[in-house]
């Protein structure tokens, strides 16, 4: 088994600060290709505490968490905030702690930005790819996770909403509230039957 750390912010095109704590997707893209191409590893996981990131290296390594045949588990600790949301829910089978939480909201950019028809145009569509994502990926509604991503009154500057680790369960976003026992205890009973099946051909 093999495990993988995402933590801090999620850099992409753009190097951060030498100070901030930040998970590298060019470092994370070729090692899951690795682990899914390996004889030696049997499962995968994944432990969770970002504050979010970069949108499209954020939604690359969730792809191709998605896509691989191992078994593959999420566990989130302290935080999957903000595109930290699709890596959670990525894994074949995702957990949370009790205590942690996850931000869902709109999507937002910094710099500059044009005032322009077409740039709300492309952030709806990196929207809509979020959106769909988790959808397809966890058992939350669409129209309830767009209900929580615009929701007014609990971020103080800002849209969205903060779920904690029960709420998260409760609703369909994230399969089980546990721990790295029961993380691994899911993942060793997955590798038991992939051997058993591999017995029987």
């Amino acid at each position: 088994m093999s495990t993988i750390s995402i933590v801090g912010q999620i850099e992409g095109h753009q190097t951060l600060p030498e100070n901030t704590k930040t998970t590298k997707y060019e470092h994370i893209l070729p090692l899951l290709a690795a682990i899914e191409e390996s004889d030696e590893i049997e499962a995968l996981l994944i432990m969770l505490n970002t504050v979010g990131g970069d949108i499209e290296a954020g939604l690359a390594i969730a792809e191709l968490i998605a896509g691989m045949r191992k078994p593959t588990a999420s566990l989130v600790l302290g935080g999957g905030h903000s595109i930290g949301v699709p890596l959670a829910v990525a894994a074949k089978r995702s957990f949370i702690a009790p205590s942690a939480a996850m931000t869902i909201h709109p999507v937002r950019l910094t710099g500059v930005i044009i005032g322009a028809p077409q740039t709300w145009t492309y952030l709806s569509k990196i929207q809509e790819r979020i959106v769909q994502f988790v959808t397809k990926h966890s058992g939350v509604p669409r129209e309830r996770f767009l209900s929580l991503m615009m929701q007014t009154g609990e971020l103080a500057s800002d849209i969205g909403s903060v779920v904690e680790g029960e709420d998260a369960v409760r609703l369909g976003l994230i399969d089980q509230l546990g721990s790295l026992s029961d993380a691994l205890e899911y993942l060793h009973g997955e590798i038991q039957k992939n051997r058993i099946a591999k017995v029987g051909k």
